[in-house]
């Protein structure tokens, strides 16, 4: 396969994905700017087939999501020279179908690369839950064997300390006076 230079690098794409709603988006302006079209074009192409753009493929946002965004990325004020309309957020499989509306030489071949940013950062984030997976069964596996150290630590402990003197009868032989003491006399009773 020939070394081909990507027409957009893949990590310029994937710095316009957002995460909106819990999806992965891009925006229509970055959408167009990447197609080669004025945002203006990318909008009344789709709104000329919106019947190919369900809720899972595109959505406005509200007007809260647009101005914490606009916040975000330092946007200019709409009505000074800035955006109008809300922008519209185009999922992976909205901005493959952007492309077909589109029909432009520019937009087919961009839209795979626009998937194929969409693609790395799904297995990017696949790899982080694996990772945080994995991470908390060690992090499960080490309290359990917390507990286990610490009783075997316990156990050595006690393995350490010397044992307890036991009571020994003494060595050799006891005279009749030495017995006599160590016996309680009986005294008879009257």
């Amino acid at each position: 396969m020939p070394n081909r230079q990507a027409i957009i690098p893949i990590g310029r794409i994937e710095q316009d994905i957002l995460l909106l709603r819990g999806q992965k988006v891009i925006l229509d302006a970055d959408l167009a700017e990447l197609y080669g079209v004025a945002t203006k074009v990318l909008n009344q192409a789709i709104k000329r087939n919106i019947e190919r753009f369900p809720e899972d493929f595109m959505f406005q946002l509200t007007d809260g999501e647009s101005a914490a965004l606009r916040s975000q990325i330092v946007t200019s004020k709409g009505g000074r020279g800035g955006r109008r309309y809300v922008p519209y957020a185009f999922t992976e499989h909205g901005a493959i179908m952007a492309a077909g509306v589109l029909n432009t030489e520019r937009a087919v071949k961009v839209s795979v690369y626009v998937v194929r940013a969409f693609v790395k950062l799904r297995e990017m984030l696949s790899t982080h839950k694996q990772l945080a997976q994995k991470l908390a069964e060690l992090e499960r596996g080490l309290q359990k064997h917390d507990h286990q150290i610490l009783a075997l630590v316990e156990a050595i402990r006690q393995l350490m300390e010397p044992p307890p003197e036991p009571k020994r009868k003494p060595i050799g032989y006891a005279t009749e006076h030495e017995e006599h003491k160590k016996k309680p006399s009986r005294k008879k009773k009257r």
